[in-house]
């Protein structure tokens, strides 16, 4: 198929020259009728929530143009296929837009909207004109912590945040995106067996609390109308993150709790993650600091418990906390520490939270995973 040229000013002025961007899906109207779309097994079966409308409210929302760093990632990929979904025009940055193009399952439809990847070169000429960006990126932390790896936890986080506000900033006045949406962590609290945090709780001291404050900092440079920080919790989907690594050692009969099992799980959906950013981004009300976390945080045994009974599986091999300092390093105190986190700010906005409980959760993703395997 030759590359696709723009006929269309608006398209040319939304995503600026031709050349900077290869569209990962077009509309069908664009399409050679002698062009063939195949459509896996996979996509169809795929969970796609489709907010056309701010997910708390009634009032239409017209088509924006958002910029999402991290976008192939587990809540950037499902943020990207949600905005094209109700007609948004998404670009996402990435290292590599050609490798890219499959972590992202594009939506369908005549009315959908455009998804396009960019590279760092032409971020820019994608910042501009912009409605939201959401900056979601970030190397994973759930690995052994060495000083060099502790270096790039932090340095990823804060040189694409940095990099954000710089070309927001350089961008004249009415170029400039409106909204900025940009995660942080619970890590910002510190940890603690007893304590609950909310919006207004004070940071904590430890390495991850510096990480996030550092991170919510940098993106505090950044000259836009509205700027809403969510801090994220323990993000539950069967596509990946901590559940998708916990399950395969249940269905082994391996499972159990890391350490003592005390420690609080503070989780959310990512159903529910996606819409309260696509909320973040419609809703003016949003700004500041919000806990991107279920009101019904649970201990880790509890949650390793409802996983178990979920699957059919015991629960009775805790893994010793010795056993993950010595794999893991300090990295441990990803699993072995924890924080019980609510989000009064958006229960505050009037965020209706479609998964409220962890059993509920569970029931939705491993139900929906198993009877994928049978399709």
């Amino acid at each position: 198929r030759p590359r696709p040229r723009w006929t269309n000013p608006t398209m040319a002025t939304l995503y600026g020259s031709a050349s900077n961007f290869r569209l990962y899906r077009w509309n069908r109207s664009k399409i050679s009728r002698h062009s063939s779309v195949r459509s896996s097994s996979r996509s169809v079966r795929s969970k796609v929530v489709v907010a056309s409308a701010s997910p708390n409210g009634s009032v239409p929302v017209s088509p924006k143009k958002v910029v999402i760093t991290g976008g192939t990632g587990l809540v950037g990929s499902a943020l990207a296929s949600t905005l094209t979904s109700r007609g948004d025009n998404v670009v996402i940055l990435t290292r590599d837009r050609f490798k890219a193009r499959g972590s992202v399952k594009p939506a369908r439809g005549k009315d959908a909207g455009a998804l396009a990847f960019v590279e760092t070169q032409d971020f820019a000429d994608a910042v501009r004109g912009a409605y939201a960006i959401v900056n979601l990126a970030g190397e994973p932390i759930s690995t052994r912590w060495t000083d060099e790896i502790k270096r790039e936890i932090k340095s990823s986080r804060i040189r694409i945040t940095e990099l954000v506000a710089t070309t927001i900033n350089e961008l004249p006045e009415e170029d400039r995106p409106k909204v900025l949406v940009s995660a942080s962590a619970l890590g910002y609290y510190g940890t603690s067996m007893s304590a609950t945090f909310d919006e207004q709780s004070p940071g904590g001291t430890d390495y991850l609390a510096e990480v996030c404050r550092d991170w919510e900092v940098a993106a505090s440079a950044a000259e836009v109308e509205r700027r809403v920080i969510v801090r994220i919790g323990i993000v539950l989907s069967n596509e990946g993150g901590a559940l998708a690594k916990m399950v395969p050692l249940f269905q082994m009969f391996a499972g159990g709790p890391p350490g003592e099992g005390s420690q609080w799980f503070s989780w959310i959906h990512r159903d529910d993650l996606v819409n309260m950013l696509i909320t973040a981004i419609d809703d003016s009300r949003y700004e500041g600091v919000v806990n991107g976390v279920a009101p019904s945080p649970v201990r880790m045994s509890e949650f390793c418990s409802r996983l178990g009974q979920t699957l059919g599986r015991p629960n009775w091999l805790p893994v010793p906390g010795f056993a993950l300092n010595a794999v893991l390093g300090e990295g441990a105190s990803v699993v072995l520490d924890g924080q019980r986190v609510v989000p009064s700010r958006a229960q505050e906005l009037g965020f209706q939270f479609r998964t409220t409980s962890v059993q509920q959760c569970l029931e939705v993703e491993l139900v929906k995973e198993v009877s994928s395997s049978f399709i």
